[in-house]
């Protein structure tokens, strides 16, 4: 090899040194705050990173995610975001997580803030309005509240012979007034009664379960606890035989009866692609809120048979999804 030769080499090795290595730019940290666990959500993290994918931001090369579970523990939320703000992270995200969300607002007003709520976001005062987020989050909001009288009404149509319709509902979810309103104008609307049941610990899902009044069907509140703690709920309602009603297709795959709602996984996924945005530059207050526009009506047709239910042909045409 000639000296000039191996000079330039030597000059190459130098620089993916050490000293070159401290000079390349740090890359930009993601923020991830929660109310739940990782592994109730390893199929929806899948599909964030996969948005991330789309917008060139590979997670452990172009950029890194901090995760903040509180494992079901929401008074964990603000010592959580407080944290991801003390280092500085690029962007926060907390999706299907409304608590998460409004801890992320409270700790920091500079950092942006992605979403994916089913609250009314400017009530809990993330932003100024849907159009104009104004400040530093914006984000998807899935309607949980205007989705509860169509929900009861499939319900009912799966479970006509049911005299109560139940709501399962965490007391200190944000919109939790705003829901169970919706429900018992919904329940009268139908000719039944309604029963409300706030649970929010594994023993007050118990407990309410209990509680619920013979020839139920029940609707499960859109909550990060519930989704947590969905196995429990699932196998509580068809011991019992009741017809349930939740508002995602995870559910009904892991044994739920049926669900009206968008497609999380989907949500998650445009979620990260919009990080990503937000990333190269994009602000949060010229970014509009999105709202969820597809809703799938699920089916799980082995659960039906479990409980007693024969479903009709009417709503059998209108399924989306089944599992059989």
């Amino acid at each position: 090899m000639k000296r000039r030769e191996f000079a330039a080499l030597a000059g190459s090795i130098a620089v993916t040194g050490p000293a070159a290595a401290q000079a390349q730019p740090a890359v930009p940290v993601i923020g991830f705050l929660h109310s739940a666990a990782p592994r109730q959500n390893v199929r929806r993290v899948a599909a964030f990173t996969n948005g991330l994918g789309e917008a060139a931001f590979v997670d452990g090369r172009n950029v890194a995610i901090e995760f903040r579970w509180a494992e079901g523990d929401n008074a964990r939320l603000g010592d959580m975001a407080a944290e991801l703000v003390a280092k500085k992270v690029a962007v926060i995200a907390t999706l299907s997580s409304t608590p998460a969300a409004v801890a992320a607002k409270k700790a920091t007003d500079s950092i942006p803030i992605y979403f994916v709520i089913a609250d009314p976001p400017v009530d809990l005062g993330l932003v100024k309005s849907l159009g104009r987020p104004g400040g530093n989050a914006t984000g998807i909001v899935t309607l949980a509240v205007e989705l509860v009288p169509k929900r009861l009404e499939l319900l009912r149509q799966a479970a006509p012979k049911a005299t109560t319709l139940a709501l399962l509902i965490h007391s200190d979810h944000p919109s939790a007034a705003a829901v169970i309103a919706a429900h018992e104008m919904a329940a009268r609307a139908l000719g039944v009664q309604s029963q409300i049941l706030k649970a929010i610990s594994d023993a007050e899902i118990d407990a309410a379960f209990a509680a619920l009044r013979p020839d139920s069907a029940l609707l499960v509140g859109t909550d990060a606890t519930y989704f947590a703690r969905r196995a429990r709920i699932i196998a509580l309602a068809n011991g019992r035989r009741v017809p349930t009603m939740f508002d995602n297709i995870a559910q009904v795959n892991d044994g739920g009866l049926m669900s009206y709602g968008p497609d999380a996984e989907a949500l998650w996924q445009r979620a990260g692609f919009n990080v990503g945005r937000i990333l190269k530059g994009a602000k949060p207050a010229d970014l509009p809120v999105e709202q969820a526009s597809k809703l799938v009506l699920a089916l799980n047709l082995r659960t039906a048979k479990a409980i007693g239910l024969e479903i009709g042909a009417s709503l059998g045409a209108i399924v989306d999804e089944t599992v059989e």
